[in-house]
């Protein structure tokens, strides 16, 4: 099912999901305990800070506010009435002096301001090593009043933001080692499940997690043990079978290789017919087998390709190659020999005579492509290809076994790629492998 755009943005694993599921819930409980501290704290202390200074501001106008002969103007006036420096009057030229011009504005204050003292108010705070805050009164807005509030400096407002940056990076944290306890186990899981796709058993794993995880721990090692002895008996069972065929076989060859010359024919049919059998037996031990013997290891494709192609150039008809730049992959270097070739033989089998091996590196595969100018295969009949015992139409005959194109897909299924076969716009069959780089 293709994802949208969005569904691509969103975290897959069960780790990172958990992660983000805490991360939003914390950030959200974060958000409103900031607002409901903001609302039903903060701002009603700014509120009644507002009334008191607003009550200072309506004493300071009062009627027995007379400028006497020894004040030169009102400003000198007001500070000589507040005399103990709690308030400070600036007219405009000594407020931007004092930074008013730097002072931020407050909507909300400014209008409870001007309810307070009956008419349009203006107020600013300043922040710093003490918080300053500038009123511009109705009463004589050709001034600015200034009122410096020590219990309220930028560190003690800070520290609720601190406080809920402290929690919630704690909530965070303690989120993540959660969901990485939960998630560790399904990684072994993960692993060992992989391996066991590879033909690879691992020893039984160790029960961790919540008892949901236990339970498909042990769930898993119970499968992997019966698959483990279902293999080992099929091993068992595919030498045994062997060895009982190829036994007569050997005794039909001697035998007829003591025929007189005149049933030649006949000596000359019976060691072709036991030649494919030998055949039909190899491939059906290969694809049992599963090439489980073989080593992991970095490979370049490059190479394989141009040692088998040159040891297939004495054989009628033409092999092409066309590889371009790639890197070493890790792989099975000998079930990778026997894909390209069955490719190879498939192609020598029903094409005409010419076949292209062409590699070439796609964005997290290595890709190899074998064709051939044969007459194709009907599009209805591909997937059935790569069952066992299954052959294409008659168009490109019916010899051998029809393992072959099921080996392939076992092979390439065990390295985690895939294959697919199409028909090719001038005639003939393509096959490409696609490889994962790690």
């Amino acid at each position: 099912m293709k994802l949208r755009w969005w569904q691509r943005l969103l975290p897959r694993s069960a780790f990172s999901q958990t992660v983000m599921l805490i991360g939003c819930l914390l950030l959200i409980n974060q958000l409103f305990s900031y607002v409901s501290v903001a609302l039903y704290v903060i701002k009603p202390s700014y509120q009644q800070i507002n009334q008191l200074i607003a009550r200072q501001i309506n004493f300071l106008f009062t009627e027995e506010a007379v400028i006497g002969r020894e004040y030169l103007s009102l400003v000198d006036a007001l500070n000589a009435k507040v005399g103990d420096g709690s308030m400070h009057v600036f007219n405009q030229k000594q407020a931007r002096e004092a930074g008013i011009d730097s002072a931020t504005y407050y909507g909300l204050l400014s209008n409870q301001m001007s309810e307070y003292l009956g008419g349009s108010a203006e107020v600013r705070i300043t922040q710093g090593e003490t918080v300053q805050i500038w009123i511009r009164p109705p009463q004589a807005p050709s001034v600015w009043i200034r009122v410096p509030l020590s219990s309220f400096n930028e560190l003690e407002m800070s520290l609720l933001t601190l406080y809920l940056m402290v929690i919630g990076a704690l909530s965070v944290a303690g989120g993540w080692l959660f969901a990485r306890r939960q998630s560790k186990p399904l990684k072994a899981l993960q692993k060992a499940a992989i391996n066991v796709s590879r033909g690879e058993y691992p020893e039984a794993i160790p029960p961790a997690g919540s008892s949901e995880i236990v339970e498909v721990t042990h769930a898993f090692n119970q499968m992997a043990h019966s698959m483990r002895m279902l293999e080992q008996d099929r091993a068992l069972m595919m030498a045994g079978i062997s060895h009982d065929l190829r036994t007569p076989l050997t005794r039909i060859r001697l035998a007829s290789e003591m025929m007189v010359d005149e049933d030649a024919y006949l000596r000359d049919g019976i060691i072709a017919d036991i030649d494919d059998m030998n055949a039909i037996i190899n491939q059906f031990i290969a694809y049992i087998r599963q090439d489980q013997e073989a080593v992991w290891e970095k490979a370049d494709i490059n190479q394989l390709v141009s040692e088998y192609a040159q040891a297939e150039s004495k054989r009628d008809g033409v092999i092409e190659l066309a590889l371009g730049p790639c890197i070493g992959i890790p792989v099975q270097v000998i079930a990778i020999k026997r894909v390209l070739g069955n490719l190879v033989e498939n192609a020598f089998r029903y094409g005409r005579g010419w076949i292209r091996i062409s590699t070439r590196m796609e964005k997290s595969s290595l890709v190899l492509t074998v064709e051939d100018n044969g007459p194709g295969i009907p599009v209805d009949q591909i997937p059935k290809l790569f069952q066992p015992f299954t052959q294409g139409d008659m168009a490109r005959g019916s010899l051998g076994s029809g393992l072959g194109l099921a080996i392939i897909k076992r092979i390439v299924d065990r390295h985690q790629g895939k294959v697919k076969l199409s028909n090719r716009v001038e005639g003939g069959l393509k096959a490409e492998v696609f490889l994962p780089l790690e």
